[in-house]
Order: C-alpha cells, then structure tokens, then sequence
C-alpha cells in the first residue's frame, strides 16, 4: 500500500552551503553544514522559525549532529576533528565546555547518543570504535579495533546493548556494550558504507551507501534479512519511524524513499530536489500523521508530512 507525503514546509537557505547533518527532538530540529554555525529551527510554529544560531560551533565547518531522546543533550563533530557537546534548557542550546573540553581530541568522524544522553560512541578514521561517559566529564570506558578502515557512520541500539559502525571499505561491524566483544562483522555492502542504523527495538540493523542497497540485519544471529533495492544513487542517511514500521532513506540524487518493513517495499518517494540529500530524519510523532525532515545540498531544511483523510 503506498502512501503519499506532502511538502509541509521549509527553511530556505539556513545555511550558505550543504547541509550534512539533522538532529530532531520534540520541538526542534538542529542542522549543521560546511559553515562554522549551527542552527536551531522550531518545529512547533508553522514557518519553522530560526531560534538559535549557535555561531562558531566548528570552525572548518560540521558533518555530524545528534541528540538524546528528551532533547536535552546533543554532540556535533567537525571537519577539524573537534567534537562539542550542547546542554538545552528551555529550549535554548549552550556549550557543555567541560565535557567539550575532554573530547577535543579525539578526531572522531562520526558520533551516536544514547537514548539517555550519558554515553557517546564515535568512530574514528583509523576504524577505531570509542565510547565515553559525558555523565563522567567525557571519560573514556571503551575502545574498540576493527580492521583498520575509516570508519563513515555509528549507531547506538535503543536499549544500549549493541554498536554499529560502517566503513568505506563495505565493512560492518556490531560491537556488544556489555562484554566489548564483536559478535557480528557483517557481509553484503562492498562498497562505502554511509549509514547504519538501529531499529527502536534493536532487533535489526539497517546498513546502505554506495552500493545503493539497503541490507537488513538480524542482530541477533548477524545474518541478512532482507535487501531493499530501488535507489538509483548512494544512499546517504537512513531514519527508522517511531514504530518501526517504516524506514526513511535518502540518496545522493535527490531521492526520499519510505520503506515497509512489514512488506519489504517502498511506499513513497519524495523528489524534490534533485541535489543530494545529505540527512533525513523522521520527527517525533505528536499527530495522527508522520512528518520527517530533509536536509542537503539545497542548503534548506525542509519538512513532509502523510497525506491524510483526516
């Protein structure tokens, strides 16, 4: 069964160049580009209004944003291998310099929270998997090795058990949190990986990039579940819905696509732009209808919404 999503809206130009990263929470969406500030939009109001502008964030610019569940927390990582951890209170965003302080270093490339905010994983360009406490000033309580490739993307599960990571050599890798073991080194993507991403029940794993497949995991046994073919171009973020019946994608050439789990098909593709889409988001459900958000080489943040009877 198809379904069908509207252009709800968007912020045009909200930043002077590529956007590459979009973080949700329930009121906001914060997106970071190839320019040094990051920007606050609100979700609530119609015309998605800017109300923060966080100005000199990453010097060289920004590739990853992500916050925690309660939106109370968010990490982004710059093109210079710095990484800034954000505290909101009130809907206003302010630098954590204690917790910024301790992870200046780590010349991570790609950042996941967990769902509570306290533990930040990163993978790094030489494969390197590293967690750290921000409960903790930002202290480091895991490492893990894999082969070597740069590591492209990172996922913690929902329920924190489970690591992912991709990298450019096609490899994936599931780390287990509680015994810092790897159970999983996954096959099926011979090409860069651009994105992992946990299931809200962690049951399965969803990997894509240039390979222009989606490959579904179990994580449970590590074993392919499914493929879902249907884009024409690099695959550059993946969104899991709420429920986990659906599973948002988008690609390098411009393309959305919405995905049953349920049938394994795609029910919906938005082609708005033809530039790339660098991040898509679902936002939180609040309404009957699902909405998500796109951000890319337009340089606009912009919202979708179902179309509905109702």
């Amino acid at each position: 069964m198809s379904r069908q999503y509207l252009a709800w809206g968007s912020a045009d130009n909200a930043h002077p160049v590529d956007i590459f990263s979009l973080a949700v929470t329930q009121k906001q969406v914060i997106s970071a580009s190839g320019a040094p500030s990051l920007k606050v939009h609100s979700t609530v109001d119609a015309d998605f209004p800017l109300v923060q502008s966080l100005d000199g964030a990453h010097a060289l610019g920004c590739h990853h944003v992500v916050t925690d569940v309660s939106g109370t927390r968010a990490v982004s990582a710059g093109f210079a291998g710095d990484v800034k951890v954000w505290s909101c209170q009130d809907g206003y965003w302010s630098a954590d310099a204690t917790a910024s302080a301790n992870l200046n270093d780590l010349n991570v490339w790609a950042v996941a929270l967990s769902e509570d905010g306290q533990y930040l994983a990163g993978v790094s360009q030489d494969g390197h998997i590293g967690v750290w406490d921000l409960n903790a000033d930002g202290a480091q309580i895991r490492d893990h090795e894999t082969k070597g490739s740069f590591g492209t993307c990172i996922d913690l599960s929902p329920d924190g058990r489970f690591i992912a990571s991709g990298h450019e050599n096609g490899a994936v890798y599931i780390f287990t949190t509680e015994h810092a073991r790897m159970p999983f080194s996954l096959s099926g993507l011979v090409k860069p990986v651009r994105a992992v991403a946990f299931s809200p029940g962690g049951k399965i794993l969803a990997a894509a990039g240039d390979s222009k497949v989606i490959v579904l995991y179990d994580t449970s046994s590590g074993e392919q579940i499914a493929n879902l073919s249907g884009h024409s171009a690099w695959v550059l973020s993946l969104s899991w819905s709420t429920t986990g019946e659906y599973l948002l994608s988008s690609s390098f050439d411009g393309k959305v696509k919405v995905w049953s789990i349920d049938t394994k098909t795609c029910v919906a593709t938005q082609s708005e732009t033809e530039k790339a889409v660098w991040s898509v988001k679902w936002l939180p459900k609040t309404a009957r209808s699902e909405a998500f958000t796109t951000g890319g080489a337009n340089r606009s943040v912009a919202f979708y919404r179902e179309a509905t009877g109702g």
